[in-house]
């Protein structure tokens, strides 16, 4: 089944390593990935009306899960955080990939970060003990992200 999927992440440390992650997805005919925008595009939103917040709830309608895309500094940053939050207020499928493994182009694989799903609580429970995490490279997330988006959407009802 074609999912519609919302890819949260840090942009400005692990772009070249979700590029990798989003292009294996995309290349795939049920792939619906997201789209992506540069830093020039990102003040723009920032200038709109709702800025980024209006950006992301526009991003996260018609989606089924929500997939983060973790490294080294993820877990730090406020709108990825935001777009959890709403993707679990939303009931949509979550699922974390840790993608400090993949080699970026000029600097390798980076130091492993944790996982931004363990910040938020639900009944005194992590959220990252509800929801499943993979390791991109040990995983073999090129041949399994698929699965791994339909069994998230599954376990939601998606």
């Amino acid at each position: 089944m074609a999912r519609k999927v919302f890819f949260s992440f840090h942009y400005d440390r692990d772009v070249h390593r979700v590029m990798q992650v989003r292009n294996s997805w995309i290349v795939r005919p049920e792939g619906d990935a997201s789209p992506f925008f540069d830093k020039a595009e990102f003040e723009k939103i920032k200038q709109r009306a709702g800025g980024i917040e209006k950006w992301i709830e526009d991003q996260l309608a018609g989606t089924s899960v929500t997939v983060v895309l973790f490294g080294a500094e993820t877990y730090h940053r406020p709108w990825v955080r935001h777009e959890i939050k709403r993707s679990y207020e939303l009931g949509k499928g979550l699922l974390a990939i840790d993608i400090h493994n993949i080699k970026h182009p000029q600097n390798g694989i980076d130091v492993q970060g944790l996982n931004p799903l363990s910040y938020f609580n639900v009944n005194q429970t992590p959220l990252n003990t509800l929801y499943s995490q993979y390791d991109w490279v040990t995983d073999n997330g090129y041949a399994n992200i698929s699965s791994w988006i339909e069994t998230a959407a599954n376990a939601a009802r998606r």
